[in-house]
């Protein structure tokens, strides 16, 4: 059973969410040809204060 886990900054849509799901099942089912109901994706998602991009965190630098 393939477990794919995405890491993500926080902040996108429930649609882009499900978008990012199916796409990302359908690229497992193509690579590996493992049926979808056995393809889980988890996805994390990186509240802004948590990560920084040159030394600053991605809150302040408005991203």
């Amino acid at each position: 059973m393939p477990i794919v886990q995405v890491n993500m900054m926080a902040g996108r849509t429930n649609q882009q969410k499900e978008a990012m799901i199916r796409k990302v099942t359908d690229a497992v089912m193509d690579a590996v040809g493992a049926p979808e109901q056995n393809v889980t994706v988890l996805i994390n998602e990186i509240p802004k204060t948590e990560f920084g991009i040159g030394g600053v965190s991605a809150q302040t630098l408005g991203r």
